[in-house]
């Protein structure tokens, strides 16, 4: 999933190459967002270039190629969501998530990590917070979140790997197919992709090598939904 900002300048260089042929200049990208600097479309052009949606091509100047659209977008944008969970993942230091934040025109907000979260085998209940992140609004959606440091790796399929910070919303309720902070027996806590067989609940991982864990619905106490995805570089 791409951040609003990444989704409107991929839109703004396919298009240009369209009408054109010729990509857009990084003066004409930024004034097209709305950025005070170009530093702000560098960040935008290296993450969609990590994601593997545009390229860039040698030895020609201002040479970029789309290799590919969106399938998801950030929340808001209209564009229909497909099954499977696509992580909004931003990617590197709190100091370059914040500046990316200002050059995007969003203030940072402050978010707890409340400590660990199993993706494989589940740990221990989530712990009391640790310390606070700065996460730029377009993560967000309305209501209280908080954030989890992923330990294990059997939801590596939905691109959530050991050591990212996994961003929840703070609710008791979902639906089948969300990825869920999941306590089991008021002793475990796991992150998990969510499925209802009939009165049952089903944990689901996103790695062929564990198994779906199945339960009663008196034993599984929905915590939160996942709304995005942390990386450290």
């Amino acid at each position: 999933m791409l951040t609003r900002k990444q989704y409107e300048l991929l839109k703004f260089i396919h298009e240009r190459l369209k009408e054109s042929g010729v990509p857009p200049s990084f003066e004409e990208m930024k004034d097209a967002l709305n950025l005070r600097s170009k530093s702000g479309i560098h960040r935008l052009i290296t993450a969609l270039e990590e994601r593997g949606f545009i390229r860039r091509l040698p030895n020609r100047a201002r040479a970029l190629e789309v290799i590919r659209l969106p399938e998801t977008v950030a929340p808001g944008l209209g564009a229909a969501r497909k099954a499977g969970f696509a992580p909004n993942v931003i990617e590197g230091s709190l100091g370059r998530v914040r500046a990316a934040s200002e050059d995007e025109g969003g203030k940072p907000v402050a978010i707890p990590v409340m400590g660990r979260i199993a993706a494989g085998t589940p740990i221990s209940a989530i712990q009391n917070r640790s310390h606070t992140i700065h996460m730029p609004p377009e993560m967000l959606t309305t209501g209280d979140h908080f954030a989890l440091e992923v330990r294990g790796d059997s939801m590596v399929e939905a691109g959530i790997f050991e050591g990212d910070l996994a961003l929840i919303k703070k609710t008791d309720n979902a639906d089948t197919g969300d990825i869920v902070v999941a306590l089991i027996d008021d002793e475990e806590a796991t992150l998990k992709r969510l499925r209802r067989k009939g009165a049952s609940i089903a944990l689901e991982a996103a790695n062929s090598a564990y198994e779906t864990r199945i339960f009663g619905p008196d034993r599984v106490r929905i915590q939160g939904k996942l709304v995005g995805i942390f990386r450290r570089y």
